[in-house]
């Protein structure tokens, strides 16, 4: 049997098609879209009408895919800026009649309990601790865990989009405004703490001084993973356990920062339509790594999308197994 996962993200759309085979999931299809369905977003109105427009677009693609491939089970989880959204439920309802898709909206704390089931299937489970981070558009999960379990998960009201949207107005962006992207992601990453605290969690046992790993998921930190590497094409298998090295986020960050963006467009390992985030991206990554003491971070290509399918079929399925 053949299962569909699609991740309706803030900013990118992602389709997994995959089969299990014997304790792993073995995948057929891949495919992403930048959407940036948190585009011109508004607390008032909800999600824009030509942002949708373009996810609906996308995601008339995917069910073309999925109906060709021969999945059967399909599973849509959408995220942050839909959990948001005023008009949310139109946005489900018109997915629906368009493309026949079910979107389920689901918690920030379960989107970092599955994202965790995606990263630990192509990492060592059982190697201590790890304090996992995905930088989403509209949001940021962090997941405590130790040897495989679950400790903690927490959704920040941190996303990529919203704040290149509201600071970086230059080109390329001023000082001042860089500033202010620092500004609340660390008001953000203190606000991370304080919560970790409340919840029974020490931030200093999930450190780099507590001898915690640090791991990264999703659009920013592969995207850092692949320029590190200057790939010319995306290639999953050299992304996954890429050790990244805080000096090496430093460096990226200053020199993307000094770029346009019709030069950062250029840049041969930078996903086309990230060429404005990757800077609010990288900052976050980098102020998390100084917050938490960690001076390098593991990446992990897998996460929600992955997650959602070893969910369904656990506990008969564990690790993701690329051809």
């Amino acid at each position: 049997m053949r299962y569909a996962s699609i991740d309706i993200g803030t900013n990118t759309l992602r389709l997994l098609i995959a089969e299990p085979s014997g304790r792993d999931l073995r995948p057929l299809v891949y495919k992403r879209k930048i959407t940036r369905l948190g585009g011109g977003y508004r607390e008032e109105t909800g999600i824009n009408a030509a942002s949708a427009e373009r996810t609906f677009a996308a995601l008339t693609e995917f069910k073309e895919e999925i109906d060709s491939t021969g999945a059967e089970a399909v599973t849509a989880f959408a995220t942050s800026v839909v959990r948001r959204a005023v008009n949310r439920g139109w946005f489900i309802e018109e997915t629906k009649r368009r493309t026949g898709i079910d979107v389920t909206v689901i918690s920030g704390n379960e989107e970092a309990r599955l994202s965790l089931l995606g990263v630990l299937s192509v990492l060592d489970r059982t190697n201590g601790r790890k304090l996992v981070m995905d930088i989403g558009g509209g949001s940021t999960e962090f997941i405590a865990s130790s040897d495989g379990v679950e400790i903690g998960a927490w959704s920040m009201e941190l996303g990529v989009v919203h704040l290149t949207e509201k600071y970086l107005k230059s080109d390329p962006p001023a000082e001042s405004e860089l500033a202010l992207v620092a500004g609340e992601a660390l008001r953000t990453i203190n606000d991370l703490k304080a919560r970790m605290r409340a919840d029974g969690v020490d931030p200093g046992e999930y450190s780099g001084r507590g001898g915690a790993e640090f791991v990264g998921t999703a659009g920013t930190i592969t995207t850092l993973a692949a320029i590190d590497q200057d790939l010319k094409e995306y290639d999953r298998s050299r992304i996954n356990r890429h050790t990244l090295k805080k000096e090496r986020v430093a460096g990226i960050l200053k020199r993307l920062s000094g770029l346009r963006l019709k030069e950062r467009e250029e840049v041969l390992s930078l996903e086309k339509g990230r060429e404005d985030l990757i800077i609010p991206g990288t900052a976050i990554t980098l102020l998390v790594m100084g917050a938490f003491g960690f001076d390098e971070a593991r990446v992990s290509d897998a996460g929600l999308l992955e997650g959602i399918i070893i969910d369904r079929l656990k506990p008969g399925v564990s690790s993701i197994k690329y051809q």
